[in-house]
């Protein structure tokens, strides 16, 4: 019962959304068939992944069914949460009736909530831009009402988590954002704080592209932030161990 993580699939098995990441570089070649090639070589049917957002280019759940169903196909349970361009998604009931109507069984969201896996508690939100000048891509935004939503919903999330803890004390909680809090010396203060006032030793975070470079891990007020965007895996999940 391994737990393993991935975010930014970006998948698009429907020709009319027309947003193959295979446009940005060689790296993406192929993308897709080498996520499904490395995710069945690693994950099992008794694994858990979550991959925290951008899973779909779709725009609706409806165009989303493909993405979905490969999603499905492969092995384990996938915990899923949303990311900046997760256009497709709604609310919980409808995500709910959708997978029923599809005969999806083995997603589940990460929104307000906490879930168990193997030997973990998963947590986590969405999250947001470190400040107004990284929002190059979002007009009109309220940069401090979408941080402090975000906010309310990870506290949420890991208030949720503090009560499986307490029926669970062996196991660790991490959390899993689409937006990095902490990363190459910018932060989301408030969001920080949040996660050493709950006691979080270790983050995992999607969204960055392209910095093949960077360290896997960086080290901030003692939380352990780590990337684990698609591209920069390889598109291989990556395995979640204790410390």
């Amino acid at each position: 019962m391994s737990l393993y993580t991935i975010a930014d699939l970006h998948l698009s098995t429907l020709p009319s959304t027309n947003k193959s990441m295979e446009v940005f570089g060689r790296r993406w070649d192929s993308y897709m068939e080498r996520l499904a090639t490395n995710w069945r070589h690693l994950v099992t049917e008794n694994d858990t992944v979550v991959i925290p957002g951008d899973i779909s280019w779709a725009i609706s759940l409806e165009e989303a069914t493909s993405d979905f169903l490969f999603l499905s196909s492969l092995p384990g349970r996938k915990i899923i949460g949303k990311g900046n361009h997760d256009f497709w998604w709604a609310t919980m009931n409808k995500h709910r009736e959708f997978f029923q109507k599809n005969g999806i069984t083995n997603i589940d969201f990460l929104f307000n909530n906490a879930h168990i896996a193997g030997d973990f508690i998963v947590a986590g939100t969405r999250g947001w831009f470190f400040d107004e000048d990284s929002m190059t891509a979002q007009n009109n935004a309220d940069f401090d009402k979408i941080v402090n939503r975000e906010n309310g919903r990870l506290k949420a999330s890991l208030e949720a988590a503090r009560h499986l803890a307490a029926e669970n004390p062996d196991k660790e909680t991490v959390v899993f954002m689409h937006f990095p809090p902490y990363r190459a010396e910018r932060a989301v203060d408030s969001t920080v704080e949040l996660l050493k006032e709950y006691g979080i030793k270790r983050v995992f975070y999607g969204h960055i592209h392209g910095s093949y470079s960077d360290p896997p891990y960086e080290i901030y007020e003692g939380i352990k932030f780590g990337i684990i965007s698609a591209d920069y895996l390889g598109f291989t999940p990556l395995i979640v161990t204790k410390e």
